[in-house]
């Protein structure tokens, strides 16, 4: 690998295993930049959302894909989501979004607008990817690649938390549903399908501490 030539280190897996945390925190202790590619598809369902478009109809969904002016800032503190200059960070987290953007990013068109976009945040010094097929179809010669992984009950309690926090009123047994449907739906599309590259990391958080699991990141990526 040349100097010129950013570092890219991926960190793929389901919904709720802890990527996005793991990707922020490895951002700021390398100095690198930040893809969140969920948030890319998350950010097309909300920019449809808004104009009321049909998200049944992928062609309009790659259109939306394909004018999509967004910027991740991290700091020190926390990491910011600009959509169209303006700050969209918790707009995106909605369960509607969500749902939405699960369903769009099954359509390979969609995904097709974003590939060339994402592998352009890939700029120097380098770039952590946090997705589902950075390592298999974005980014299959990253130099370090992660597979993060839980159970759907581990994953729900924490999705519980995190919207108990919030005040909003959740069900757990919804959760773990809504979550093993989304894993089902990820893992058999017919479109980069969610499964660890096969040089991947293989990671299960189910049992681990949030450091914990950084510091076996931070292991793979000084091996």
């Amino acid at each position: 690998m040349s100097s010129s030539e950013p570092v890219v280190i991926t960190i793929d897996g389901p919904s709720g295993a802890g990527k996005g945390t793991l990707s922020q925190m490895l951002a700021r202790h390398t100095g690198y930049h930040l893809l969140d590619s969920g948030a890319l598809y998350r950010l097309v369902a909300l920019a449809a959302l808004n104009v009321g478009a049909d998200l049944n109809d992928q062609h309009q969904m790659a259109k939306i894909a394909s004018e999509l002016d967004v910027i991740f800032n991290v700091d020190a503190g926390s990491t910011q989501i600009l959509l169209g200059g303006r700050d969209v960070t918790n707009n995106i987290r909605h369960e509607t979004v969500s749902m939405s953007a699960s369903q769009i990013a099954a359509y390979p068109s969609v995904r097709v607008a974003l590939l060339q976009r994402q592998r352009e945040f890939a700029k120097l010094p380098g770039l952590i990817a946090d997705g589902r097929d950075m390592g298999t179809t974005v980014f299959p010669h990253a130099q370090t690649k992660i597979f993060l992984t839980a159970s759907p009950e581990a994953r729900a309690q924490r999705r519980y938390k995190q919207l108990a926090a919030k005040g909003e009123a959740v069900d757990m047994d919804m959760l773990i549903k809504d979550i093993s449907e989304r894993d089902e739906r990820d893992s058999n599309r017919s479109v980069s399908p969610l499964r660890p590259a096969e040089d991947a990391v293989i990671i299960d958080s189910t049992s681990m501490a949030i450091d914990e699991v950084f510091a076996k990141i931070l292991t793979a990526v000084k091996q």
